[in-house]
């Protein structure tokens, strides 16, 4: 699964630069959210086939916001470690962490500071879009499939939601999007905070 998507990536970059004119790259929106809205089409299909799992969440309860908090903590941590090495402020540092993969929010909420931060935070986020498309498979099969969730972050809720599917099981799948809704929801309110400390 992941050298599939890593040879589509790699195959849409290449398309991308050498071959599509800029008239026909400008409709790729369209295509992607159409393909989005028909792969998690499927994914709630899905889910609603297996109907115990509902119950499972259910049994979980509360204990279920560990794993966007989990989540959360990591990003602006991971921001932080990374601030320290490449020598970027804290402040900065951790805003661009937490973008949670919401690479388009974050440059635009980052742009009124800094436009090299601004171009940081797109380029990381797209950059742990990518990954996490590459790497959920080999954590769902490594290291366990609730952990499965964390790297993709704000986009446990739609674009990665169909590798996480695939990778784990319907109970899984809901957990990770009600984890991607809780990070999405995070982002616009985190992001200013560590702005405006």
């Amino acid at each position: 699964m992941s050298l599939n998507i890593l040879i589509s990536v790699g195959l849409g970059i290449l398309l991308g630069y050498f071959v599509l004119p800029p008239s026909i790259s400008g409709a790729t929106d369209i295509v992607i959210d159409a393909g989005l809205m028909i792969l998690l089409f499927f994914v709630g299909i899905d889910i609603g086939r297996h109907q115990d799992v509902f119950e499972k969440i259910k049994v979980i309860g509360f204990k279920i916001l560990l794993i966007p908090f989990a989540i959360i903590s990591g990003s602006l941590i991971g921001g932080i470690v990374g601030g320290v090495i490449l020598d970027i402020p804290v402040k900065y540092a951790s805003a661009v962490g937490s973008g949670m993969g919401w690479y388009t929010l974050s440059s635009i909420l980052l742009s009124n500071h800094s436009t090299e931060i601004s171009t940081l935070a797109f380029l990381s986020n797209v950059v742990r879009e990518i990954i996490a498309l590459i790497t959920i498979p080999l954590v769902a099969k490594y290291i366990g499939k609730y952990e499965a969730i964390a790297p993709a972050g704000a986009t446990a809720m739609d674009t990665s939601l169909p590798v996480i599917a695939s990778s784990t099981d319907s109970e899984i799948s809901i957990i990770a999007f009600i984890t991607g809704v809780i990070c999405t929801i995070s982002v616009p309110i985190i992001l200013p905070l560590i702005l405006n400390l």
